[in-house]
């Protein structure tokens, strides 16, 4: 056994250069979820600009519109004094009538009574038979 017993050196293992296909999937994986997370970063600043587009015009939307309702607002105003001085006119209107019908009438009665006054003038001043 003397033969058996002749000791072999060990040999330190020699560094290899290799690719493991878990470095290249993890590799590939990283590189895409890069590739991806700047694809999104890119949407939604793109998006953002396009929101502050949408928000510029929706505020010139707003602001005409303000404008246009303190236009109405100025308008049903007017509209309302317009209403209430037709309504006193109409309360005037109806006031004189009712005086002019009043002066009517008193000139009716004053149209007799000098009738009457005429009448009984002439009767006295004729002639007697």
């Amino acid at each position: 056994m003397a033969g058996q017993s002749e000791e072999k050196p060990m040999r330190t293992p020699q560094w290899q250069w290799t690719w493991n296909l878990n470095t290249v999937v993890i590799l590939l994986g990283f590189a895409a979820g890069i590739a991806a997370w700047g694809a999104t970063w890119e949407r939604v600043n793109s998006g953002q600009i396009a929101n502050a587009a949408d928000i510029d015009r929706l505020d010139r939307r707003l602001t005409a519109i303000e404008a246009v309702a303190r236009q109405l607002d100025n308008h049903e105003l007017r509209i309302t004094n317009v209403e209430r001085r037709a309504s006193e006119a109409a309360d005037a209107m109806r006031t004189v009538e009712a005086a002019i019908n009043s002066l009517a009438s008193d000139i009716r009665v004053t149209r007799e009574i000098v009738q009457r006054i005429e009448q009984a003038q002439s009767s006295s001043r004729a002639p007697p038979n």
